[in-house]
């Protein structure tokens, strides 16, 4: 990996870090970011030269809470900013990363920020995904079915509105807290997702941004040991991160749920998404679309081999979830777990359904169920014509080459 790539790699991993301790001087999450940027240039400037340093996430640290110091220290309110910070900036503790769990944690108080009421729903997503998951614009796109253009201006207008509304660097407390809980699980779960299965690049996986997720779902159940749908969400995190080992090959290609090595599932993982599952439905309350979700992994997790899977149980919380989270993707989903449990023709006519919806023209998951279907009902040449439209929509050279490797194999086939 030449240093330049180094130092891009070190970055994605660490921004969220450095953009949480620098905003926690400046008090600006938009002003966090360009210091980051700042200290990410520098990078690129002297570590071709000097090389990269032992621990490049704390070099980068320091250089950006050093430019952060000096930023306040040019500020007419430097007293007042002093004074908010409670302690002399010469006493800040040194640039490590903060701690695996607890409140008084930056990229908490970063999430939290970023998802502050002044938002719009939508802008507290792709905000807290661009500052706390390092995501690009073209990602968080591919993650909201949205425009480019859209999120970029979305992005830019949230920073804006955070600063001119002075919004604090800090985790709410009281009827607030609740208030912001439902777009703080959201964001959690899209970068979750990005983790789980990258939307572009060269990886399937990115197990850092799904263990920044866990970590963070982790902290919110406990912090609110009250509301089923933070250890919903947690169970569901902890049974799919089970599954990160065994979703790759040797080589990094994806490796699909029918062909997993479950002996490679990780047990406490799944152990710990039981226990969280159970808390989520301890109350008897209507369980809500995370729960429901973690209920589908549990059943996928319950089966020791693929075909012990118990098909019918999973369409039906689909179909429930459905209900309570209306979506053109859940509805995809469930199509797939009605042709395990019904057989391909009718997941067909679901699929068919959903071609023309507006939210799915460009998901390559689309015409890769629908490739799978006429597969299996031996329309081999029109499966190879979508696994190929598949292959053509997405952005990740592993999921592409997967695809590919499936319209090869369409096409070999005898007439």
């Amino acid at each position: 990996m030449g240093t330049a790539n180094a130092v891009e790699a070190v970055f994605r991993i660490e921004s969220a870090r450095i953009i949480g301790g620098v905003a926690r001087i400046v008090r600006d999450v938009g002003i966090a970011e360009e210091i980051a940027q700042d200290a990410l240039v520098a990078a690129l400037e002297q570590w071709p030269e000097s090389g990269v340093p032992d621990k490049p996430g704390a070099w980068l640290m320091a250089t950006a809470r050093n430019r952060a110091i000096d930023l306040v220290r040019r500020r007419e309110t430097y007293a007042r900013k002093l004074a908010e910070v409670g302690r002399t900036l010469e006493d800040v503790p040194p640039p490590e990363p903060p701690e695996a769990d607890g409140i008084d944690d930056d990229l908490l108080r970063l999430i939290f920020t970023a998802c502050h009421p002044v938002l719009t729903t939508p802008s507290r997503i792709a905000l807290t995904l661009r500052l706390v998951g390092g995501l690009t614009t073209q990602e968080i796109a591919r993650a909201f079915l949205a425009e480019e253009a859209a999120i970029a201006q979305r992005i830019v207008r949230a920073k804006r509105s955070l600063a001119k509304a002075g919004v604090p660097f800090e985790v709410p407390y009281g009827p607030e807290r609740a208030a912001r809980l439902g777009s703080v699980l959201e964001v959690i779960y899209l970068i979750f997702n990005e983790g789980y299965s990258a939307t572009a690049g060269d990886d399937w996986l990115r197990p850092a941004l799904c263990e920044d997720a866990l970590r963070l779902g982790r902290v919110l159940s406990g912090l609110m040991p009250g509301e089923p749908e933070a250890h919903g969400l947690v169970a569901l995190l902890e049974i799919q991160a089970s599954r990160i080992a065994a979703r790759t090959g040797p080589d990094g290609a994806p490796v699909l749920l029918a062909d997993q090595n479950r002996t490679r599932w990780n047990r406490l993982f799944i152990r710990r998404g039981y226990a969280a599952l159970a808390r989520a439905t301890a109350e008897g309350d209507v369980p809500g679309p995370y729960t429901l979700q973690a209920a589908i992994a549990a059943c996928h997790a319950r089966a020791a081999r693929y075909q012990d899977t118990d098909w019918r149980t999973i369409a039906t919380l689909y179909a429930r979830l459905a209900e309570a989270a209306p979506s053109p993707v859940v509805e995809l989903n469930r199509a797939v777990a009605v042709s395990m449990a019904e057989g391909p023709q009718r997941a067909l006519d679901l699929v068919d359904a959903l071609r023309d919806e507006p939210a799915l023209a460009g998901y390559h998951l689309l015409p890769s169920v629908r490739g799978d279907l006429l597969a299996r009902l031996g329309r081999t040449a029109e499966a190879s014509a979508e696994f190929a439209r598949a292959a053509a929509l997405t952005r990740n050279e592993r999921e592409r080459e997967l695809l590919l490797g499936r319209t090869e194999e369409r096409t070999e086939e005898p007439a």
